[in-house]
């Protein structure tokens, strides 16, 4: 997988140093830190490039005018403490995390994807968006329309579709490198981090179970499920709380799986996304009313671990859905 690169233009700063070191020879001050920004922290250095899903994207200064869509995104910004440059937000996937949920949350532009007219009618100085698919033109607007029209774009790096640029699998490194992203572009590296420090340590906080239980990962889906699979965000959570994901060697972040595949994997737990569009209650008749998964053991003895939709996805919630998950499977009676 290609990482997401950032170019500064630091040369020419260089060559000014090395001269003005020759002009002082020995000469010292006795402050020689970097002044700190308005927000506490050291200054960055622009432009700053960014190669964002095979995209080339440059930012001049921070963004301060914010769309944001997706809750990857909108949460990224808010636990970066830069809710006060958020403009609008667009398709929230729940609600956000008592961590650092705002006071007063951003004003909604739209309930999904919004389309370009409503985002330009913002002006905003960057789109940040959670999946690919938001800066399409059935959607925000192309990513080379808006640049031209002076609005930059940002594609959360764990959403990356082309193989050149997906995660595969995705690792905990790469979320951590999208925070570190995130804290270059808006001018706040300390924050940035801050938040990976704290998240690696909940993350190495957590004993992974030793008993070989495998797992159903539901998302959508009635007919056919549509479940986590074996390269992205489920993957990642089930290894670090020690669960076996039945669809883990599909080669992709989400897939279709039959019905009569869960029966035949015949998982020791189902993990169950919770959104308003398909909620976790909904999931459960659904198992419980078909005529095959009915039978399973997880489902006749309740073996549900739920979480957020938000959590679901790659991004700052990950941690959050290890947590959650382990939590439950600790508290879960898997006597039969």
């Amino acid at each position: 997988m290609r990482k997401p690169t950032i170019i500064r233009a630091r040369t020419l700063i260089a060559a000014l140093a090395i001269g003005l070191l020759a002009l002082v020879g020995c000469a010292t001050t006795p402050e020689t830190n970097t002044p700190p920004s308005a927000t506490g922290q050291a200054e960055a250095t622009y432009p700053i490039t960014v190669d964002n899903c095979g995209t080339e994207v440059t930012f001049d200064e921070a963004p301060d005018h914010v769309v944001a869509i997706k809750s990857t995104s909108i949460e990224m910004m808010l636990a970066l403490g830069l809710q006060d440059r958020v403009a609008g937000v667009a398709f929230p996937d729940g609600p956000y995390a008592q961590e650092w949920a705002p006071e007063t949350e951003p004003d909604v532009i739209s309930e999904r994807v919004p389309g370009q007219e409503t985002v330009l009618d913002i002006e905003p100085d960057l789109v940040y968006a959670g999946w690919e698919s938001n800066v399409t033109a059935e959607g925000a607007g192309e990513r080379d329309t808006l640049h031209r029209l002076g609005v930059n774009t940002l594609v959360s790096p764990a959403a990356c579709q082309e193989a050149e640029y997906q995660p595969n699998p995705l690792t905990w490194e790469d979320l951590w490198d999208e925070i570190t992203l995130a804290g270059d572009v808006f001018d706040v590296s300390t924050a940035a981090d801050s938040l990976i420090t704290d998240q690696q340590q909940r993350l190495d906080a957590i004993t992974s179970d030793d008993r070989g239980l495998s797992a159903l990962w539901y998302s959508s889906g009635s007919d056919t499920p549509y479940v986590g699979a074996g390269i992205g965000n489920p993957q990642l959570v089930m290894d670090a709380v020690g669960l076996t994901n039945i669809a883990g060697e599909v080669p992709m972040t989400w897939s279709s799986l039959s019905w009569e595949a869960v029966v035949d994997a015949d998982p020791d737990v189902i993990v169950l996304v919770d959104s308003d569009w398909g909620s976790a209650e909904t999931k459960i008749a659904q198992l419980e009313g078909h005529p095959a998964t009915a039978a399973l053991p997880a489902v006749q003895n309740h073996r549900y671990l739920i979480i957020p939709f938000p959590a679901g996805e790659a991004g700052v919630r990950s941690v959050e859905a290890v947590e959650t998950i382990h939590q439950q499977l600790a508290d879960l009676d898997l006597l039969e």
